[in-house]
């Protein structure tokens, strides 16, 4: 039984999604999904031939040769562990269906049958996205009310756990759009649309809010403790991601619980962050990182560091049910992502005929592989470049 070769296509969601299918001599196919951007699926392309005549079952020795023949290019870190993380998780959809068991039960066996997801929703028309960046809206889209309002609908939805971007172009690029120092003002505003959407939701539905990398120390040290009576489940990103002394100074200043993760590669790059205690939730996105086996192994040393596990995602349907296995089988996971509130096509992309999601809960598959198929006939409609599905 070998690999006898690989097909990748892009879908254009309210993100890119790179969708990659793995092929066998045995006539078994797998499917992966990559977050996120340009260039994942021609490095995809490019990596066929280190796979092409080996054993599917190997599926993290074939990880770790993907990293080493790429290593010059990049490999250890960034896009090429991305497009190396896709071609992963579709070897562990075709290990299972070759096997004939679900992923979670090659992870080592489930802890839980539903995964609990929070939402990421947006006010009113607040977010919006071309090819994958934010594109600020009016002023009066950012009101508190606005917030506190879609707080309330995604409620009715049967979730339990929201989380809102914090970040506001227009009130923290005034006055210096480059410093990353909030003013009172804007820690206020933000303090306001905190405190409008904890009012609305009251304090038994979890609640977090991301900043995405954009503030000084001291300033996230003054956010931070300006939304403590809040009792948040986190607070996202406060910090860019380089430098792990400044996440440690302010994780060990404030009291509201800190979140990160997305934006590191492999279990080397989240080393720090767990032994030196610099952040209380670890949010990994497993199709960036390394995939299903690398995301487990980082859950490991955060289990170690009693710290939770929250991956990060906003995939489809296909990376969002690789999520659900890998939680499944983890001890320490908390609460899944899900990203896809605006995307009213997101539901289609799937073969199965119900919905994937049931009051804010995905329930984990017991068929082969994944437990799900892409359907190429919806997935056609919505490419990123028309023409490219796969052959």
């Amino acid at each position: 039984m070998a690999i006898t070769g690989i097909e990748t296509c892009v879908l254009q969601g309210n993100f890119e999604w790179n969708i990659v299918k793995v092929h066998t001599d045995a006539g078994v196919t797998g499917v992966g999904e990559s977050y996120r951007g340009g260039a994942v699926t021609d490095i995809m392309e490019y990596m066929e031939q280190f796979l092409v005549g080996e054993n599917p079952l190997d599926v993290e020795r074939l990880f770790n040769h993907l990293v080493q023949e790429t290593s010059g290019h990049g490999g250890t870190t960034g896009k090429v562990v991305t497009a190396a993380s896709g071609i992963e998780i579709a070897l562990w959809d075709l290990a299972g269906k070759l096997l004939d068991v679900p992923v979670y039960q090659l992870l080592g066996g489930k802890y839980r049958d539903r995964i609990r997801l929070y939402c990421d929703c947006h006010a009113g028309t607040a977010y919006e996205l071309e090819h994958g960046a934010h594109a600020p809206a009016e002023e009066e889209m950012y009101a508190p009310e606005a917030y506190a309002a879609e707080a309330e609908r995604v409620l009715d939805m049967g979730f339990t756990a929201l989380k809102f971007d914090l970040d506001i172009e227009y009130r923290d690029n005034d006055p210096d759009p480059y410093n990353g120092r909030l003013s009172n003002a804007a820690v206020e505003h933000k303090r306001q649309i905190v405190a409008a959407v904890r009012d609305a939701v009251g304090r038994d539905v979890d609640l977090a809010f991301d900043a995405h990398w954009d503030y000084t120390v001291e300033s996230a040290k003054r956010l931070a403790r300006a939304l403590e009576p809040y009792d948040l489940m986190w607070l996202e990103d406060l910090l860019p991601p380089e430098n792990m002394d400044a996440q440690q100074a302010v994780a060990r200043d404030v009291a509201v619980p800190l979140a990160t993760g997305e934006n590191r590669f492999r279990v080397h790059e989240f080393k720090d962050l767990l032994y030196e205690q610099a952040v209380d939730v670890i949010t990994p996105d497993p199709t960036t990182c390394g995939g299903l086996a690398e995301s487990k192994a980082v859950a490991s040393r955060a289990a170690e560091n009693y710290i939770p596990f929250s991956p990060h995602n906003v995939c489809g349907p296909i990376g969002t049910m690789a999520c659900v296995h890998l939680c499944a089988a983890i001890p320490n996971f908390s609460v899944l992502e899900y990203h896809a509130l605006e995307v009213d096509w997101w539901d289609d992309l799937h073969a199965g005929a119900d919905p994937l999601i049931e009051a804010g809960h995905i329930e984990v598959p017991e068929a082969p592989g994944l437990g799900i198929e892409l359907d190429e006939d919806v997935a056609r409609e919505h490419l990123s470049d028309p023409g490219t599905m796969f052959a």
